[in-house]
């Protein structure tokens, strides 16, 4: 008996240690947590709660019923779209455009970052670095408006060029040839300063002395860059992949509807654009037939994630989960 009194007292005393603890880091942290407030706000307001909303993707969704009151209709549009004769155009052009510019785009702003970490001024390092990563803050509307005077057929710097050479002039925003290789360029110029700022970020966090004994070796600096740097972001450009492969049905709409018109149709009428077309344009807007076909999307892109995780994972030691 006289043992368990003992220990009692003891069990209760560890309790108050366990409390103190938590409560003392809570009043040494709250000024973090309370910045972290607005983003939780954020993430909860805009991406949890419009998850519900997707319910209106199996319902003729009516904005003067609302949610609970529209009927439903199970999979009517998704069935719409799947057995549309046109959908596997807008397939076709989605994922080919999708696919370019992934292939494209991606290794530019590696190969980028890895010449700008070899530039020894800082000074004109960080000039070029920050040139580069203007164009991320232009919206489409004037990168847009950049590209139609560059390549306008009349006057455009492009077609002054050819016209120079001795060519004729060409109207590249009305050849369906040229939108995919326009859209990707102006998707190059715009995000490849921004990306490479997380491969340069990550380049800081490789150990100094691998160069130094590189040099002792007799390494030149290409050397050290294909055999050290490179190597050392592999696990950085593995998760960056997986998730541009998530976002790779993620066309641009914006762009894509500045840029493209009827006469380019074939090659620039994508799945977005097919959906802004139909249930947007065309009377009353058919939310219902947008959100089934968003959600086919989304749906399409989560197992394509899950597959470049499982590849990241059979094949290099990065993976997201």
């Amino acid at each position: 008996m006289r043992a368990m009194k003992s220990y009692a007292p003891h069990a209760a005393e560890l309790d108050v240690h366990k409390k103190k603890p938590f409560l003392r880091y809570l009043k040494n942290t709250w000024l973090l947590y309370l910045l972290l407030l607005p983003g939780l706000v954020h993430l909860v307001l805009f991406k949890l709660a419009p998850l519900f909303g997707l319910a209106i993707a199996f319902q003729d969704f009516s904005t003067f019923r609302g949610i609970l009151d529209s009927p439903w209709v199970g999979f009517k549009h998704f069935e719409t779209f799947l057995q549309d004769p046109y959908m596997l155009v807008l397939v076709r052009n989605t994922v080919l455009l999708a696919l370019l510019t992934l292939l494209c785009s991606f290794p530019v702003p590696i190969l980028f970052a890895l010449f700008l970490n070899e530039i020894r001024l800082s000074m004109i390092r960080r000039t070029i670095q920050t040139l580069s990563f203007f164009p991320y803050f232009i919206s489409s509307a004037v990168l847009v408006s950049i590209a139609y005077t560059l390549f306008s057929p009349q006057g455009g710097l492009v077609n002054q060029f050819l016209n120079w050479l001795g060519f004729d002039s060409i109207f590249f925003m009305a050849e369906p040839a040229w939108f995919r290789p326009i859209y990707i360029g102006l998707t190059i110029w715009q995000t490849f300063g921004y990306t490479a700022i997380i491969y340069l970020a990550a380049m800081t966090t490789i150990d100094p002395h691998l160069y130094e004994a590189a040099e002792m070796d007799g390494a030149n600096r290409w050397q050290k860059m294909f055999s050290i740097t490179l190597p050392s972001l592999s696990h950085i450009i593995v998760i960056m992949f997986i998730v541009n492969v998530g976002q790779i049905l993620s066309i641009d709409l914006d762009k894509v509807l500045l840029l493209y018109n009827p006469s380019v149709y074939e090659t620039a009428d994508v799945i977005q654009s097919y959906v802004y077309r139909i249930a947007f344009t065309q009377g009353f807007p058919n939310y219902s037939f947008g959100a089934a076909v968003n959600l086919l999307q989304s749906v399409v892109a989560f197992i394509l994630v899950l597959a470049a995780n499982y590849a990241a994972r059979k094949y290099s030691e990065t993976r997201l989960f």
